[in-house]
């Protein structure tokens, strides 16, 4: 029997339907585990076809080629440590989530996904079938359990395979991040080490898919709850883990422990990563946004210049007779202090033209919120016209708070490919610009220091589509308000929960009352970073008719 056991874990970052790249990357790491003289070579769930891949996966041809890259790859790794990776496989007219090990030129063990989550961003019920309960596989004389990623959440899976002799847990994730959900990993991981009284290794993949980002963070704890391994979030990683047999059973030998980012870092790290690989895996090199002189496109452009470099950020002001001086004066700010290029695009004679167009049609009308609609929208068309021309992807601004209660003009200022602030509410936007104001790290591309100038962050809130227009004229103050959502949005929560809290019944019923009307602008808006399990999109699916409202 072997006394020790190494397992090189790549912690690496697929990209959806690169499927020959995502080949390349797995024979990268093979060669680094043999090198290493690993035993064997493991990479995170559905690897080969990237993740998460939504109905894609359901597509004949895109199973048929997965499986062939990795009969391919299991030719090309044939000489070496054993290699496990995850992917689809079909069998009987079935379609599973599985995990290969590949040794001499063949696959020589299969483990097909148990429990199949249906909740938050995932619906595999519907895509995928149920593996059986099985047991462990070998690679050499040591028996290796594989629950992949949800069947690790459950207790049958893991006591199963202790039970049917697997000496250490290897768990292959594709789990996205959202805020604090390192502690429920842990949490869960635990209770399966003391469950089983088997060594764990939790390895999860990183980068962006859309709106999901998966952090990797992968860990392993040895029975007793120590943490044998802690590798960083976020990053592309390869480490080499050593496994010993003792009287006790195997234990992971400790190894380097990388430090945990609180949630300001890790939310931010996040908003800049899933910009970086939805431009990188979509083909984009260069953004554009409109710079208002107000804090929510000043945090989008600092997001942007520390994802793709100042160099690849172009900042358009496009004032009309409501601009303030302050606000001209912050934006051109803020694009010097970032390095980034920086436009001036009045839009007065524009506004001038499409009003005159429109007067017969008004005459006798009094202005209202269509004239201020037409600014914003005369904007998006403006930034649309310079995304098409310089091929630049356009970003658009919005927040949590604003696309929440529909504060924002569809076919205007919502015009746009991303949004990286999307699942942010008002009042953390404030404190991540102070946060990323007094803290710089390696994987910004923008300057150090106050990028963000404080008078933005200070000033009140303001669209500037009227004279004297604050946000505070037509919505709650954004503490009260992100309250609400929150309970409304993130918590579910009733009317009548928000009333006991403190809350007024008029205000919580009228946000309500927004909260479903905007439902239509939400389904069309561009896709953005989730950093909470509430996220527009995927997590939060409602109807956009609906006459319902909770009137307990």
């Amino acid at each position: 029997m072997a006394d020790r056991f190494k397992l090189t874990l790549a912690q690496l970052n697929p990209t959806v339907g690169a499927i020959a790249a995502n080949a390349d990357k797995a024979r990268a790491a093979f060669a680094e585990g043999k090198a290493a003289g690993a035993d064997m070579v493991a990479l995170p769930e559905m690897f080969i076809s990237g993740y998460n891949t939504q109905d894609l996966v359901m597509k004949p041809a895109f199973q048929q080629a997965c499986v062939e890259a990795v009969q391919t790859l299991a030719a090309d790794c044939a000489d070496g440590p054993a290699l496990g990776i995850g992917g689809p496989f079909v069998e009987d007219g079935k379609l599973f989530n599985a995990y290969f090990i590949l040794k001499g030129g063949k696959i020589v063990s299969r483990v097909l996904k148990h429990h199949l989550p249906n909740e938050t961003v995932f619906d595999e019920v519907r895509i995928y079938d149920s593996g059986p309960l099985g047991g462990p596989y070998s690679v050499g004389n040591t028996r290796i359990g594989t629950p992949i990623c949800e069947d690790a959440w459950h207790e049958d899976v893991a006591e199963t395979l202790a039970e049917t002799g697997a000496e250490f847990l290897l768990v292959p994730n594709g789990s996205p991040y959202f805020r604090n959900k390192m502690d429920v990993r842990y949490s869960h991981m635990m209770a399966r080490v003391t469950e089983t009284g088997l060594p764990l290794i939790y390895l999860n993949m990183v980068g962006g898919q859309d709106d999901q980002v998966f952090d990797g963070g992968t860990f392993v704890l040895n029975p007793g709850g120590e943490v044998a391994l802690q590798m960083p979030v976020f990053d592309e990683a390869i480490a080499h883990l050593e496994l010993e047999r003792t009287d006790e059973g195997w234990r992971a030998v400790k190894s380097d422990l990388a430090a945990l980012p609180d949630e300001w870092e890790q939310d931010y790290r996040c908003m800049v990563e899933s910009l970086r690989d939805y431009m990188g895996k979509t083909g984009f090199e260069k953004v554009l946004l409109g710079l208002s002189g107000g804090i929510d496109s000043a945090i989008v452009a600092t997001i942007a210049a520390d994802a793709l470099g100042p160099e690849n950020v172009r900042c358009v002001m496009l004032p009309s007779e409501y601009t303030s001086q302050s606000s001209l004066d912050d934006a051109k700010d803020i694009a010097e202090r970032l390095g980034c290029h920086y436009d001036f695009v009045p839009i007065a004679e524009g506004r001038a033209a499409i009003t005159n167009t429109l007067a017969p049609l008004f005459t006798g009308r009094d202005e209202d919120v269509t004239e201020e609609n037409i600014q914003s929208r005369l904007r998006g068309l403006l930034l649309m016209a310079m995304s098409n021309k310089f091929g630049e992807m356009l970003l658009t601004t919005g927040n949590k708070s604003e696309v929440a209660v529909g504060y924002a003009t569809i076919y205007g200022d919502m015009s746009g490919g991303y949004n990286p602030l999307k699942d942010m509410y008002k009042v953390r936007v404030f404190e991540s610009c102070r946060w990323r104001n007094a803290n710089h790290r390696p994987w910004m591309a923008a300057p150090a220091g106050e990028v963000i100038p404080v008078s933005i962050i200070d000033k009140p809130p303001s669209a500037e589509l009227r004279d004297d227009q604050k946000d505070s004229d037509s919505l709650p103050p954004y503490e009260v308000l992100d309250a609400i959502l929150e309970g409304l949005v993130d918590d579910e929560k009733s009317v009548a929960d928000l009333v006991a809290e403190g809350h007024d019944r008029a205000t919580v019923k009228r946000i309500e009352h927004l909260i479903y009307i905007s439902e239509y602008k939400r389904f069309q808006s561009a896709p953005g970073t989730r950093l909470t399990q509430s996220a527009f999109w995927l997590d939060r699916r409602y109807p956009i008719v609906s006459r319902w409202r909770d009137n307990g």
